[in-house]
């Protein structure tokens, strides 16, 4: 009565249709029947309803209860519900399907120590499941991450359950790839954590896809430098830094002398030739934090962080010797060289203004030469010879 919600008096007199689902596949009871009519005790498992209309699962033991001569008098049933071993089972397989998914996933007890992976796990990081079970994810530190990086991820573990972020790791073969992973924290029914779930994936072609758009947005097609928006940019941030952090930077604007020349007698082919090449030179002498950029045509920039113009200086006569003593595609070509470090409450377009008109001082020289932005102002230069 309690598996059914049925009261004794609604179920005497009544066939087990009463609590009959509709939902039990027509073979299962005509198996049953088949074996009760023979004589046999019947097994098996049948999907009832009870009287408030919800759904359980039964397994039932039928006997046939048999006369003198063999015939069937009565059926005696044994029932028992099984509805919780079948939803836990149907938990069990779905936790089995997510489990070899392509995502890969590690489990961990609370120290951390891998108690199984999967095969995508495997396939991710070339580690079988035997060379890892025992040991801990300190196995896959690349040392692109520091303590504070690891603090930040355990303090959100230990404050919300779980965490989240771009992580690179080292794999099986010594290769650092990127990976998005998701960790969960298993608690059990006290509260206390039992088992760490760590799921993840390789993001490596998402990360070089980004790579490539972003060249493709900041960098110029024809020299692989920074585009002029990109270069803007990367003034802005300088100026900023000088204004609130005080770090000095100097800008330089140099072009090819005569490149119109060049262009005229061997054709813009070469001329393409010799910007790219130029290019690769100057970037030779770069530091990782020096910027290079085509302003436009035959004209570059270069930002030089945490300078100051006598470095400046130096760094343009080097550049401008480096170029003197190459051939390029076959030519020989010089630069004129304008030079100037950003002054305190200046626009980047007041910068950019004196530092191209120390350019154009040069030019006026007689080219292949450096100028100072303080010695173009005191020689104030106006006639165009470019």
């Amino acid at each position: 009565m309690d598996i059914t919600g049925y009261s004794r008096d609604e179920l005497l007199g009544k066939t087990p249709a009463l609590i009959q689902s509709g939902m039990t596949p027509y073979h299962v009871y005509n198996d049953m029947w088949a074996t009760l009519l023979a004589g046999n005790v019947w097994k098996g498992e049948i999907l009832n309803r009870r009287k408030n209309g919800e759904l359980y699962w039964e397994a039932q033991t039928i006997t046939p209860v048999k006369g003198v001569e063999g015939e069937i008098l009565n059926f005696v049933a044994v029932k028992e519900d099984i509805t919780h071993r079948h939803q836990q089972e149907n938990e069990l397989r779905l936790m089995a399907a997510a489990f070899e998914t392509g995502q890969a996933t590690v489990i961990t007890d609370a120290n951390m120590v891998i108690e199984r992976v999967n095969q995508a796990f495997t396939d991710i990081t070339g580690y079988p499941s035997q060379e890892v079970i025992g040991k801990t994810p300190r196995l896959f530190k690349s040392g692109r991450h520091d303590k504070a990086f690891y603090q930040r991820m355990w303090e959100t573990l230990r404050d919300t359950g779980h965490w989240q972020g771009e992580i690179w790791n080292l794999n099986k073969w010594g290769d650092i790839y990127p990976l998005w992973q998701s960790i969960t924290a298993v608690n059990d029914a006290d509260g206390e954590v039992r088992h760490f779930v760590s799921v993840f994936h390789d993001i490596a072609e998402r990360k070089r896809i980004e790579h490539e758009l972003e060249n493709q947005a900041t960098r110029d097609h024809l020299t692989g430098a920074y585009n002029r928006r990109a270069f803007d940019t990367s003034l802005s941030q300088c100026v900023s830094d000088a204004l609130h952090a005080h770090q000095p930077f100097v800008l330089l604007m140099f072009d090819i002398d005569h490149f119109k020349k060049v262009n005229d007698n061997y054709g813009h082919d070469v001329g393409d030739e010799i910007l790219q090449q130029l290019a690769v030179c100057i970037k030779g002498c770069l530091r990782d934090s020096d910027i290079l950029a085509r302003w436009g045509g035959e004209e570059f920039a270069i930002l030089l962080r945490s300078t100051q113009q006598s470095g400046g200086e130096t760094f343009a006569e080097r550049i401008c010797q480096r170029v003197r003593r190459r051939v390029f595609s076959g030519q020989r070509i010089t630069i004129s060289i304008g030079v100037g470090e950003y002054r305190l409450g200046e626009t980047q377009d007041m910068l950019t203004s004196r530092v191209d008109q120390a350019l154009y001082a040069a030019k006026h020289q007689g080219r292949d030469t450096v100028m100072a932005c303080a010695q173009a102002e005191a020689d104030n230069v106006e006639e165009d010879v470019r």
